[in-house]
């Protein structure tokens, strides 16, 4: 009997047939430009989001508002800035067309009000870029731990800040008890781990270091189905150790109940001596 040549399929791919039209030459990962054209009839429904801004962003969002509903009106999309509640409204209108754009005007108005200047949070509004805001107030709860390593993002000179938004590609705000991150999908998930693990005490440089190597690998293109673990660096914990101090050394103190006697003042002192009674003639010539 002849051995059957066919190969058997794994298990998960056994119902898995060949697609002769997608071809290596489809990119899967292209956005396609969401047109007019594309929708057949208006919105049903309005869809609405709000969101509040703090006391110190007033002034300048009544400034720069006339260049906000400039901008979302091109999308069909209306807003509303309530200066007596202190917050801030995207609709939709009948001129509405692409379903999602709703919510990169959401995304745009919380920018906004986390301190990112709007010819930057404007730019949320284009397929290609989204936004993340990264709550980092409650990973530390010693206060004076969390701005230490606030400050450790942001760096001397704004140098560490600099490096990670050249290596991801993305724009990085820190304000508050947050940070704003804008820029492609896979640098906004780099940023999230380096932000996440600096509050957990993980310097950014760390990070930085294996952005640069993994940078570096990805233009070789032998490398490109193979594991990097090799070439990227194991940064290990140091625990320093503390020294042992020997409890039987330490001599304690006998417990009294009563207060320590108080110390005389400087007037009692002035009395038991006697100088508190002389003439103020006769009191420099004592000094003396």
């Amino acid at each position: 009997m002849a051995e059957s040549t066919e190969v058997q399929k794994p298990s998960n791919k056994r119902f898995r047939k060949d697609k002769p039209w997608d071809t290596d030459d489809i990119d899967h990962w292209k956005i396609d430009e969401f047109k007019p054209e594309d929708i057949s009839q208006p919105f049903m429904e309005e869809s609405s989001f709000a969101t509040l801004f703090p006391k110190y962003r007033e002034n300048y969002l009544r400034e720069v508002w006339p260049h906000v509903t400039k901008s979302l009106e091109k999308h069909g999309i209306s807003c509303v800035l309530d200066l007596v509640e202190g917050s801030m409204t995207v609709k939709t209108t009948r001129k509405a067309y692409d379903p999602y754009i709703i919510l990169k005007a959401r995304d745009m108005i919380k920018l906004l009000a986390r301190s990112v200047p709007f010819p930057q949070a404007v730019k949320v509004m284009n397929d290609n870029i989204a936004c993340d805001i990264i709550k980092i107030g409650n990973v530390t709860r010693n206060k004076e731990r969390f701005v230490k390593r606030r400050q450790r993002l942001i760096g001397p000179n704004g140098s560490t800040l600099k490096a990670v938004e050249l290596l991801t590609g993305c724009y990085m705000m820190v304000q508050g008890n947050t940070v704003s991150v804008m820029g492609p999908y896979k640098g906004l998930k780099d940023i999230r781990r380096i932000v996440l693990d600096c509050m957990k005490n993980i310097h950014p440089i760390y990070h930085i270091k294996e952005l640069m190597i993994k940078r570096e690998l990805a233009k070789d293109p032998k490398l490109a189905e193979e594991s990097w673990d090799r070439f990227l660096p194991q940064f290990k914990k140091r625990s320093i150790k503390t020294k042992k101090v020997d409890k039987s050394k330490i001599k304690k103190k006998e417990y009294t109940p009563f207060p320590p006697p108080q110390q005389p003042s400087k007037i009692d002192l002035q009395l038991e001596s006697g100088e508190y009674f002389l003439k103020n003639p006769d009191k420099k010539q004592y000094k003396k």
